[in-house]
């Protein structure tokens, strides 16, 4: 065991592994209607890649692990995957993202495997409206699998919303207001310039000052002290039972404190979410590196973690050109 730190003195202690590029939705705003090109499924890291890459990554310094896609629980084996990485020795938060469609089969399963927590990505409170962002989506499906991760001790729930103007921007309040009711963290995250470059629009992007200004129209947003392991900044209004959350990446960028190192499904590791550089680790695996060689590699991809992204340089925002389920939501 070692400390991991990178070029800037930050430790990095968390890794989100990308197990599939390959969603059960078509949502608007991440992929065009005839979806994207994903990557074939002798590409994509075996279950027993993702648990070595882990356990070196964990023997380094990494203590916090989220399971992302694409959608990760369509990925066959993922009950299988979770319990093993839960029990890899130095493994201290295990954690999931989804969209919940498949969350009411999976949440008990899940728990007993060792999962902690869930994220879901929910974009839309509006049955019809989030049928047509998600393209064919059912929200009674979600508000479901929500329900039964909260029966089997999936908390907190995290709830993610990106707001864009003219699209969801109505729905603020709404979700706001779900945090009085249920015991629910609903995290406003700003609209990045990625996914599908069609939709993208500087115009649609909305800041969190704004959107805290039109939540101080409800009710003032009392600070909250949480256990400070992501972005998230909370808040909540007086007697709620939840709490309400920004993730400001573009108007005020968290990287100075940035923990993390992403895995792609195809055996990448991208130091930063809009990283320029890939380090190949599925090619070594394959051709039978060693631990070493790994760590080494693992080390040389914190090594080149820049110290920060660059996509509101220069008053202007920058594009990633590929989708969030090709990079690991």
């Amino acid at each position: 065991m070692s400390r991991f730190i990178d070029s800037y003195n930050r430790q990095i202690n968390y890794m989100r592994i990308s197990i599939t590029d390959r969603c059960n939705l078509r949502c608007v705003y991440c992929m065009p209607s005839d979806g994207v090109k994903t990557v074939n499924n002798k590409e994509i890291l075996t279950l027993e890649e993702i648990i070595r890459i882990a356990k070196i990554a964990t023997d380094l310094g990494v203590r916090k692990i989220r399971i992302t896609g694409g959608e990760p629980l369509i990925r066959k084996n993922i009950v299988y995957l979770i319990s093993s990485l839960s029990k890899l020795p130095y493994v201290e938060d295990l954690s999931l993202t989804t969209n919940g469609l498949l969350l009411k089969q999976y949440a008990h399963s899940l728990a007993l495997a060792g999962l902690k927590r869930v994220n879901i990505s929910l974009d839309s409170l509006d049955a019809e409206k989030y049928k047509s962002i998600t393209r064919g989506g059912d929200i009674k499906e979600v508000i479901e699998g929500i329900k039964e991760a909260e029966r089997w001790g999936l908390t907190p729930i995290k709830i993610n919303v990106v707001p864009v103007r003219g699209f969801n921007d109505s729905e603020i309040e709404n979700f706001a207001y779900l945090s009085i009711l249920a015991p629910y963290q609903i995290r406003f995250i700003e609209f990045m310039p990625i996914g599908d470059k069609e939709f993208w629009n500087e115009k649609r992007y909305i800041t969190t000052n704004e959107i805290k200004e039109r939540l101080l129209s409800i009710a003032p947003l009392i600070p909250v002290t949480t256990e400070k392991s992501g972005p998230a900044n909370y808040f909540k209004f007086k007697d709620a039972k939840g709490l309400i959350g920004f993730i400001s990446p573009i108007s005020n960028h968290f990287c100075f404190s940035c923990n993390r190192l992403r895995l792609t499904a195809d055996g990448k590791i991208r130091p930063c979410l809009f990283s320029k550089t890939e380090i190949d680790l599925k090619s070594p695996l394959r051709h039978g590196a060693s631990d070493e060689e790994i760590k080494r590699l693992l080390r040389l991809s914190v090594e080149i973690k820049p110290l920060r992204h660059e996509i509101n340089e220069e008053d202007s925002l920058c594009y990633l050109n590929k989708s969030i389920s090709q990079i690991g939501g």
